[in-house]
C-alpha cells in the first residue's frame, strides 16, 4: 500500500535540496529551474499513476465453469471479480430462452451495488443489483431480486455451441453476498392460438418470441390479467439486441400500450422483415399511468422507497387477424346497405309519380301537384275561420302572382311606416295562422334561407381542412413513435389498412356521407319541381300550402355529410384533444332541425343564418371549454348553468311574444308592470295557452338538465351538451306533432311509417352507442378495459353499428321533416275560387 508518506519520501529522493533550487530559480537560473519544476511535477504524477496501476493489478479474477439450473452462492468485494462461463447448443430451427436470476442477500447493498455484465455473441447485457427504478418526481425504488431474459443471437448453421460469460464485480470493500442462477426458458416461443401464463414484476420483465406461420400476414397479440393493478406495459419489438424490457426504456422502440386487465396490438408481417417479433411485458413501478392512485411519500433527496409486492400474473395469446377477403366483404357490406336506400328512394319516387299521374280529378277541387303532398291532411270542417279575420280573401286574391315574384327586397318591406304597428297587430293576436307569419315576399325569403347553405358549406371547408391535416399528423406520430396510448381505439376490433390504425371505424362513417348526399338529391328534386311549377304560374305553387324554402334543407344535408367526414377524421385517432371534431356538426344538425321545424310555421320571424351560426359557434365554444376545464371545476359549472338558464328564459320570451319585445333598460319596469296587472291586480291566465305549455315544459327540462350538470358535474361535457340539444329538439318535435293534430290534421300512412321506422332505428342506435367500447375520459389503460371483439363479419364492432344505425336514423329524421308539410286544402265556402292557407297555429 502506498500512502502520502511514501509519496513524500519519493519526492525527497528526487529533489533533496529543494530550498536551494528555489533560491537559484529566483536568481540567475530562473527559467531553467521553472522548466525543471514542471518536469518534476509530471514525473511525480507518472509515479503515482504507476503505483495505482500496480495496486489495481493485485485484484483477484476468478473464472468458473458454470452450468444451467444451478444456484451459485458467492461473495464479491472490490478485491475480487468472478466470471461464470456458460455454454449451450443453439439450433436454428428451435429457439430457447436463457434467463438470469440474481438475488442480493446482504444488507446495505444500495450504497455499493453489484454490477452484472453478461457477455454474449453480438450482445452485451449489464445491470446492477439492487436495481434502482425511478418513478414520478424522481422517486427511487430498489429491487434486490432481478430476473432478465438474454437476447438470442442469430445462428446460420443448423446447430452451434455458443458461449456467454457473466462477470460479477463491485467497488465495495465489504463483502456482498449474492445468488446467481442461469436457467432455460422452455416456453420462450409463442404458438398460434395457444394461451401461455406467466408472472412479471418491475425487476423481472418477461418477453417471448413469435414467428409468423405460413399464410398468416396479420396477427393480434392479446395480453390479459385478472388483476387490475399493478400497471403494466405490453410492447412489440423487432428481433434485435438489446431488448428494451425495463420500465425506463420499454418505450424506446416498437409499439407499446399501457394496460390494467387487457391489451391488444395488431401486428402485420410487412413491418418485421425477419417474419418474427418479441412480445415484451413490463410491470411499471407506479400505477399513475393506468389511472391508479399515487401513494404519497415525503420527497427527500436520495431517499429509497419500498415498492412492496408488485408481481402480476398475466397470460398472452397470439391469434390470426382477418384476411384481405374480410376487408372486401366489409366494404361491400357497407356500400350495399346505403346503396339500397338509393334504390328504395328511386322506387318510391317512381310509385309516387305514377300515383300522381293516375289520380282522378275531383270536380270543384283544385288538384294538388306532387310537390304539395305532405304527411298531414287538414280536415276542412275543423279549420278555424279566425285565420281569415285579419287577412281577407280579397287582399290575398288582389295580390297578383307577378307581384309576389317581383324584385323586391326585404329591407324595402321592413322600412314601411306602418310595418311595426302591423307586426304588433298581427303577431299578438290570440289565434295565429301561418298566413299571419308568412307575409314577406317568398323570393326574398328564399334568398335569405339560401344563405344557410352557403354559410355551412364555407364553415365546413374551413373547419375540415385543418382537421384533416391534424389527424394525419396524429397518425404519423403514432406510427413513428409506436405509442398506441395516443389514440383511444377498440383494439380488440381495430383493423389497420395502410397507415390507418382502425379502418373499420372510418369506413362505417360512409353512411353519413352517402345518405346526406341522397337527402340533398331528394331536396333538389323537390326544388326543381317547385321551380317548374312557379315558372308555369301554378296556383298551388304560388298561393297554397306552407311556404316552401329549401335553403335549410340543403344546409341539413350538407351538415350530415360533414358529420360523416369529421367523424371519420376523429376516428383516425380518437382522443381527448380532438373529440370536438366528432360533435361540432352534431350541434349544427340539432340546431338546424329545430330552426327548420320553426320555419315551417314562422317563415317571417325565423332566425337569420348569421344569428343561428353565431349561436351555434357559442355552443361549440362552451363545448371546448367544458372538455378542457369542466372536469371537476365547480366554478365553470356554476357559470355555465347560470348562462344556460338565462338563455332558456330569453328564448322563451322571444318565442312567447313572437319577437315583439325589446331587451333594453326598461325591461325590468315592463316585467313588473305585467306581473302587477296580470297576477296581482287581476288573476288572468296566459293569452297563448299552447305556447305557454310548450315553454313551461321546455324550461322544466332545461332547468333540470342545468341542475343535473351542477350537481353531478359529468366528465363528458360534450355529450352532456349534445344531450341538451337533443332533448330540446325532441320536445319541440313532439309539440309540433301535437299542435298539428289539435288543429284537425291527420297523419298520412307514409309519414306514420317513416316516423315509426325512424323511432325504432334511433332506439337500436342508442343501445349500441351506450355500449361504450372506449372512453377518452379515463386513461388509455382503463379505456381498453371496455374493448370488445367484433360482432359483424369479424370486421365491425358495436360502435360501427352505431355509425350505421345513427346515419340511417338521421336520414329518416330528415325525411320526417320533409314530410311534415301540409297538403293544401281549400274551404270552398269561405275561399271561393282562391287557394289560401287555412291552417290554424296557436
Amino acid at each position: 500500500r502506498f500512502d502520502r508518506q511514501t509519496v513524500a519520501q519519493l519526492a525527497q529522493q528526487l529533489l533533496p535540496n529543494r530550498k536551494e533550487m528555489v533560491l537559484r530559480s529566483c536568481c540567475k537560473f530562473g527559467p531553467v529551474l521553472v522548466w525543471f519544476r514542471l518536469g518534476y511535477v509530471v514525473l511525480l504524477w507518472l509515479c503515482v499513476t504507476h503505483l495505482r496501476c500496480a495496486r489495481a493489478e493485485t485484484k483477484t479474477v476468478v473464472q468458473k465453469d458454470a452450468e444451467f439450473d444451478v444456484t451459485y452462492n458467492d461473495t464479491v468485494t472490490s478485491d475480487n471479480q468472478t466470471i461464470y462461463a456458460f455454454n449451450h447448443t443453439v439450433s436454428r430451427n428451435k429457439t430457447e430462452g436463457v434467463r438470469v436470476t440474481v438475488d442480493v442477500l446482504s444488507e446495505g447493498a444500495e450504497s455499493s451495488p453489484i454490477l452484472f455484465v453478461v457477455r454474449q455473441k453480438q450482445a452485451v447485457l449489464s445491470f446492477q443489483v439492487p436495481l434502482i427504478l425511478r418513478g414520478l418526481y424522481q422517486r427511487k425504488y430498489p429491487y434486490a431480486h432481478v430476473g432478465r431474459t438474454l437476447c438470442q443471437p442469430p445462428t446460420r448453421s443448423l446447430t452451434e455451441t455458443q458461449y456467454f460469460f457473466v462477470d460479477v464485480s463491485t467497488l465495495s470493500s465489504l463483502g456482498t453476498h449474492y445468488q446467481l442462477r442461469i436457467s432455460r426458458v422452455d416456453s420462450f416461443t409463442l404458438h398460434t392460438d395457444k394461451k401461455f401464463s406467466f408472472t412479471a414484476s418491475p425487476s423481472q420483465p418477461q418477453y417471448f418470441k413469435y414467428v409468423f406461420p405460413d399464410g398468416v400476414d396479420t396477427v393480434i397479440v392479446k395480453v390479459n390479467s385478472e388483476m387490475t393493478f399493478p400497471c403494466s406495459v405490453m410492447s412489440i419489438q423487432d428481433i434485435q439486441c438489446p431488448v428494451y424490457d425495463l420500465d425506463n426504456n420499454v418505450a424506446f422502440i416498437g409499439m407499446y400500450q399501457t394496460m390494467t386487465k387487457t391489451a391488444a396490438i395488431t401486428v402485420q408481417r410487412k413491418d418485421f422483415p425477419s417474419n418474427s417479433f418479441y412480445v415484451v411485458v413490463v410491470v411499471k413501478t407506479e400505477d399513475e399511468a393506468c389511472g391508479g392512485p399515487l401513494r404519497f411519500y415525503p420527497l427527500r433527496p436520495d431517499e429509497l422507497i419500498d415498492a412492496g409486492n408488485r408481481s402480476k400474473t398475466l397470460d398472452v395469446v397470439v391469434s390470426p387477424a382477418i384476411s384481405s377477403d374480410v376487408y372486401v366483404m366489409g366494404m361491400l357490406f357497407c356500400l350495399g346497405i346505403f346503396l339500397s336506400f338509393y334504390l328504395l328512394t328511386f322506387l318510391v319516387a317512381c310509385v309516387e309519380n305514377k300515383r300522381s299521374v293516375d289520380r282522378p280529378t275531383v270536380p270543384g277541387v283544385t288538384p294538388v301537384s306532387p310537390y304539395e303532398y305532405g304527411s298531414f291532411v287538414t280536415n276542412k270542417l275543423t279549420v278555424s275561420s279566425l285565420c281569415l279575420s285579419e287577412r281577407s280573401l280579397e287582399s290575398v286574391a288582389g295580390r297578383s302572382r307577378q307581384e309576389s315574384l317581383s324584385s323586391i327586397e326585404e329591407d324595402d318591406y321592413d322600412t314601411l311606416a306602418d310595418i311595426d304597428s302591423d307586426k304588433n297587430i298581427v303577431r299578438t293576436k290570440k289565434y295565429l295562422c301561418v298566413s299571419d307569419l308568412a307575409r314577406k315576399d317568398k323570393r326574398v325569403l328564399s334568398k335569405k334561407y339560401q344563405i344557410y347553405f352557403w354559410n355551412i358549406a364555407t364553415i365546413g371547408v374551413f373547419y375540415a381542412l385543418p382537421v384533416i391535416q391534424l389527424v394525419i399528423t396524429y397518425q404519423t406520430v403514432v406510427n413513428v413513435t409506436g405509442n398506441q396510448d395516443i389514440c383511444y381505439y377498440n383494439f380488440l376490433c381495430a383493423h389497420p389498412l395502410g397507415n390507418l390504425s382502425a379502418f373499420n371505424n372510418i369506413l362505417s362513417n360512409l353512411g353519413y356521407v352517402m345518405l346526406g348526399l341522397l337527402f340533398l338529391l331528394i331536396v333538389l328534386q323537390r326544388d326543381v319541381i317547385h321551380s317548374r311549377a312557379l315558372d308555369r304560374n301554378d296556383l298551388n305553387a304560388l298561393e297554397c300550402g306552407i311556404p316552401k324554402h329549401f335553403g335549410l334543407f340543403y344546409a341539413m344535408g350538407t351538415a350530415l355529410m360533414m358529420e360523416g367526414l369529421l367523424s371519420a377524421c376523429y376516428h383516425v385517432c380518437p382522443n381527448y384533444t380532438n373529440f370536438q371534431f366528432d360533435t361540432s356538426f352534431m350541434y349544427m344538425i340539432a340546431g338546424l332541425c329545430v330552426l327548420k321545424l320553426y320555419q315551417k310555421r314562422h317563415p317571417d320571424i325565423n332566425a337569420s343564418a348569421y344569428t343561428a351560426y353565431a349561436c351555434l359557434a357559442a355552443v361549440i365554444f362552451f363545448s371546448v371549454l367544458g372538455v378542457v376545464f369542466g372536469k371537476g371545476n365547480m366554478v365553470f359549472w356554476i357559470v355555465f348553468s347560470v348562462l344556460h338558464i338565462l338563455a332558456t328564459m330569453l328564448l322563451s320570451t322571444q318565442l312567447y311574444y313572437m319577437g315583439r319585445w325589446r331587451l333594453d333598460s326598461g325591461i325590468l319596469r315592463r316585467i313588473v308592470y305585467v306581473i302587477y296587472t296580470d297576477c296581482i291586480r287581476q288573476c288572468s291566465g296566459p293569452m297563448y295557452i299552447d305556447r305557454m305549455v310548450l315553454l313551461v315544459m321546455g324550461n322544466i327540462v332545461n332547468w333540470s338538465l342545468a341542475a343535473y350538470g351542477l350537481l353531478k358535474t359529468p366528465n363528458d361535457f360534450a355529450s352532456y351538451l349534445l344531450a341538451i340539444a337533443i332533448c330540446n329538439l325532441l320536445l319541440y318535435f313532439a309539440f309540433y306533432i301535437i299542435m298539428k293534430l289539435r288543429s284537425g290534421e291527420r297523419i298520412q300512412c307514409m309519414a306514420m311509417v317513416c316516423i315509426l321506422f325512424t323511432a325504432v332505428v334511433w332506439g337500436f342506435a342508442l343501445f349500441f352507442f351506450f355500449q361504450g367500447l372506449s372512453t377518452w375520459q379515463k386513461t388509455p389503460a382503463e379505456s381498453r378495459e371496455h374493448n370488445r371483439d367484433c360482432i359483424v363479419l369479424s370486421f365491425f364492432d358495436d360502435h360501427d353499428i352505431w355509425h350505421f344505425l345513427s346515419s340511417i336514423a338521421m336520414f329518416g329524421s330528415f325525411l320526417v321533416s320533409v314530410c311534415l308539410v301540409c297538403a293544401c286544402t281549400v274551404d270552398e265556402d269561405k275561399a271561393g275560387d282562391h287557394s289560401v292557407m287555412l291552417i290554424e297555429f296557436k
